[in-house]
């Protein structure tokens, strides 16, 4: 029988606090989630030889979360990635967000989701555990309370299940995501550019300067944004940006709210691998390129510097609230938002 746990650990404190981790182990994955974030700390996977890695990025010390750039491994929200100049309007009323990215509004303002403690609920029977979070009306001026809930399950095969859902009581806007740092090698490993990657997307949306969407939706086919074909993350990252780096929404080819082959990612060298699967309209690739004008210390001493890692955050699109071309971000009571990932491991892939 494959072999499931649940382990409740104390690893640290923030502001006074205590910090409760949970490992969940399922076949050959084991996993750490904290309560600060709801944040996937570890993720621990063999390649092909045995030899087994921490394949995300992080910190040792959780107080290290609070004030490091990146959300790292966190779950953001209410509304994730950016909305312009952190306004909107929805049923004919005006919002004014906080801005905390220059004169945008950035993964739920300060503090974001992933910037405070969720509530833990462990589920032995599923091999998973839940974290609740309680957002109130006007919190960081969105309209509605929003309960919301992120599950990380891992099953009998080594699959990392990941859920985040939620319900509100007042219409809203709602863009919830995993913001994890893959690195297949492990995480200590350096740059990733390396690792192979596939995406299936047949478009992107076109950014301005500052990340905000225009509302052009292109093509990817001849451009650096195409992974339709696997390649090293590294062939074309010099052109993705004028000082190179990844850190774009594609789109996928269908969108029907059900889950389907999002990407494929692996590391030549060690074997180390995952297919991801997702229910959401796109996924914004980004490269970790904050390390890049601000290495930092990270887990084991690890100094985390050029192209670390990668994040494949699958979500509707940046500033959907302004486009009402783009998928839809709206929630309203009665209705349920579910933003599903289930990422399939392997320890012997080849793209």
């Amino acid at each position: 029988m494959a072999l499931s746990t649940i382990e409740h650990v104390v690893i640290g404190t923030i502001d006074g606090k205590e910090v409760d981790a949970y490992r969940i182990t399922g076949g050959e994955t084991t996993i750490e989630v904290m309560t600060y974030g709801a944040i996937l700390t570890r993720v621990l996977r063999p390649d092909r030889n045995g030899k087994v890695e921490d394949i995300v990025l992080g910190y040792d010390n959780p107080a290290s979360y609070v004030n490091n750039p990146g959300n790292a491994g966190a779950i953001c929200g209410r509304f994730s990635n950016r909305i312009n100049l952190g306004r909107f309007t929805l049923e004919g009323e005006k919002i004014q967000l906080p801005t905390n990215s220059g004169p945008h509004h950035l993964h739920g303002g300060l503090p974001g989701y992933g910037k405070r403690f969720w509530l833990a609920d462990p589920n032995p029977e599923q091999n998973s555990v839940t974290f609740r979070l309680h957002s109130p009306d006007g919190d960081q001026n969105y309209p509605g309370t929003l309960e919301a809930t992120a599950t990380y399950r891992v099953d009998g095969m080594g699959a990392l299940e990941l859920t985040m859902e939620a319900v509100t009581d007042k219409t809203t806007i709602v863009n919830m995501i995993y913001h994890g740092y893959w690195n297949l090698a492990g995480h200590a490993s350096g740059s990733v550019t390396d690792q192979k990657l596939c995406i299936l997307a047949d478009h992107y949306t076109l950014v301005t300067p500052e990340k905000i969407p225009t509302g052009e939706i292109a093509p990817v086919e001849g451009t650096p944004f195409d992974f339709n074909k696997p390649h090293s993350i590294g062939d074309m990252i010099a052109d993705a940006w004028p000082d190179g780096g990844y850190d774009h929404n594609l789109c996928h080819t269908v969108y029907d709210g059900k889950m389907r082959l999002t990407a494929r990612a692996c590391d030549p060298a060690s074997g180390r691998g995952f297919e991801l699967y997702s229910n959401q309209p796109g996924v914004q690739f980004y490269t970790a390129n904050h390390f890049k004008a601000l290495p930092t210390e990270g887990k084991d001493g690890a100094l985390y510097e050029t192209y670390p890692g990668f994040a494949l955050e699958t979500q509707h699109y940046p500033d959907s609230p302004n486009h009402p071309d783009f998928p839809s971000v709206t929630l309203k009571p009665g209705e349920t938002y579910s933003n599903r990932m289930k990422f399939v491991f392997s320890k012997d892939m080849a793209l």
